[in-house]
């Protein structure tokens, strides 16, 4: 299966992603998405934007081995990993996780599996610009336990 993974500094549009998604095949059954945004507070501060950065080629290499496993683990017909970078504003979207299968808890799994290790596994750094001033966003720990668990 030749997965859609896409790094844009340009927006997209959900529905079209779930559009997509749903092209595939007669026998999909669920399909299960995630949209990540642009939060307005980090910390109690607010947030002015975010910059993204990633390594071209690297990234999407990264992004294809976490869909591949995916796939091994759960029945999928079809991913989709969209993720943005360059400056973006509060409520601005940043990534987009979609997959389809034949049932639901393949979906659920393998949709909350691809984000986490995204957070985790995929060469992407943020820098937050704040009221008073900016700074590279670190790893949190809780996205590290996130993905252990699987």
């Amino acid at each position: 299966m030749a997965f859609n993974i896409r790094i844009q500094q340009d927006d997209f549009n959900v529905q079209a992603e779930i559009d997509c998604l749903r092209e595939l095949s007669a026998n999909i059954g669920a399909v299960a998405t995630f949209t990540g945004l642009v939060r307005e507070l980090q910390d109690g501060q607010t947030i002015k934007s975010l910059f993204l950065e990633h390594y071209p080629g690297m990234t999407e290499r990264s992004l294809d081995k976490i869909l591949v496993e995916a796939q091994q683990r759960w029945p999928l017909l079809d991913a989709t990993v969209v993720h943005r970078v360059g400056t973006l504003v509060p409520g601005d979207q940043i990534v987009f996780v979609g997959v389809s299968s034949s049932h639901r808890g393949a979906a659920f799994a393998a949709c909350e599996f691809i984000m986490d290790f995204l957070k985790t596994r995929a060469p992407f750094w943020k820098k937050c610009l704040l009221q008073n001033g900016e700074h590279w966003v670190e790893a949190k720990d809780s996205d590290q336990a996130a993905s252990e668990r699987w």
